[in-house]
């Protein structure tokens, strides 16, 4: 081709070039299915609301297989920008030395506007360092609720109610039996509800050190009077029928949508799969308590994940980080993320707005999560966990709590066995992760 044939076309195709590029960054996120094609929407969504940042998100498998792949990267240099990590790996997060960019400093760099205030105290304290600092923005939050089947309960003559105690649910649970349901309740996450949770909404510590927000030096200590009674109970209730042992995480929904349990302790944010899968009308009600150990009860604790950001990238890469979360921040983008997922929304406005549009109303139980939350100012022992190789611990505690269930130790022994074993796991971690 000639000089003169060539200049046209190159001067066209600078032509069709933009003056500027878009910043590309990459987000690595742990959510499959309907919750993942949610998260891909609202990618898009952003993408889309602007010319500056294109997000590129995609699944890295499950929890576990995110973060330990994100930080297999950051060792090779080939890290994303953002990674989703889940609440038990918020320890880990803060120990990788060099490779998290907080998300409080970044924002106060590349971002107008933000604050911390605007978010809920009982979500963000799960994030924040001692001085009360953002680490990580809280994406996908949620809390243990519990559902009840509203037909079963009119059956058997109980109140449109669920129950408020956990000496109601054995009451109800019996009444239940009677009236012809095979087993009272079941459970999704039986360390996160019935040890976790159960220590948060009695005030109880889980672990010294203000559960592990203290230091590194944390010891375990759930093995006390409350939480013996309450898994002796349980062990008590399985062999009766009351309780019905169903696996290690969501297993349970089984014996609800059957039908076979009436009531069954689990996610808010297994809402959406209740909704869509239970031929019967059911109810949302907040955790129970043991009233003679506590008169009014705690906020109960988080879990899901929340978005990192980590080091090795330009400064343009963070400006996007940045307008990325700010958009995720938006009411309208939070109160859509908590109204289709279950997930609560995580600002003061995404609730207000989804209030004040009926949704509550409309969507009975669906505040509950956020009413459990937010109720009482969160304290040491209902702030959240932060404890070094707490997914090997929760393995643990399943295996100990299992051995009650099949009536193989006692409640104070598998606790007792759970507790050694763990502090074992927190030593490691905190030799491992000593300057």
């Amino acid at each position: 081709m000639s000089t003169k044939k060539l200049l046209p076309v190159m001067m066209g195709a600078l032509a069709a070039t933009p003056a500027f590029a878009e910043t590309e960054i990459e987000f690595w996120h742990a959510m499959g299915g309907a919750l993942g094609e949610m998260t891909e929407a609202i990618v898009s969504d952003f993408n889309a609301s602007q010319d500056d940042y294109h997000v590129n998100a995609s699944y890295r498998g499950n929890y576990n297989e995110t973060m330990t792949g994100a930080i297999a990267a950051f060792r090779s240099g080939t890290q994303p920008a953002i990674v989703q990590v889940y609440e038990v790996g918020t320890a880990t997060m803060m120990s990788a030395e060099g490779a998290v960019y907080p998300l409080h400093e970044l924002m106060a760099t590349h971002a107008d506007g933000f604050d911390p205030s605007d978010y809920l105290a009982s979500v963000v304290g799960y994030y924040a360092n001692e001085n009360g600092d953002m680490l990580s923005f809280p994406y996908n939050s949620s809390t243990p609720v519990l559902y009840y089947n509203k037909a079963a309960f009119a059956a058997a003559g109980l109140p449109d109610r669920g129950p408020r105690t956990w000496e109601e649910v054995e009451s109800f649970s019996r009444q239940l039996m009677e009236s012809g349901v095979e087993c009272g309740f079941t459970t999704a996450w039986q360390s996160w509800v019935h040890l976790e949770n159960l220590s948060a909404r009695h005030d109880v510590p889980f672990a010294t050190r203000a559960n592990g927000f203290g230091g590194l030096d944390s010891e375990l200590v759930f093995n006390g009077e409350l939480q013996r009674r309450h898994v002796e109970a349980l062990g008590e209730w399985q062999q009766e029928g009351i309780f019905s042992y169903s696996g290690r995480t969501n297993e349970g929904s089984s014996k609800f949508y059957s039908e076979e349990c009436a009531m069954y302790t689990e996610s808010s944010a297994g809402y959406a799969g209740i909704n869509a899968n239970a031929d019967f009308e059911f109810g949302v009600s907040p955790l129970p308590y043991w009233e003679d150990v506590i008169d009014t009860p705690q906020n109960t604790i988080i879990g899901g994940a929340t978005l990192w950001t980590l080091e090795g990238h330009d400064e343009a890469a963070y400006e996007a980080v940045a307008a990325f979360f700010s958009y995720l921040s938006q009411p309208e983008v939070q109160a859509s993320w908590h109204q289709q997922s279950g997930y609560l929304p995580v600002t003061h406005a995404a609730v207000s707005l989804t209030r004040d549009s009926g949704f509550y109303d409309e969507n009975p139980g669906t505040d509950t999560a956020v009413e459990q939350m937010t109720a009482t100012e969160p304290t040491e022992n209902s702030r959240g966990l932060r404890l070094g190789n707490f997914p090997q611990i929760r393995a643990i505690i399943d295996e100990s709590l299992e051995s009650v269930w099949n009536g193989e130790a006692s409640a104070q022994e598998a606790l007792d066995r759970a507790v050694e074993r763990g502090n074992e796991q927190l030593r490691r971690f905190e030799q491992a992760n000593r300057g």
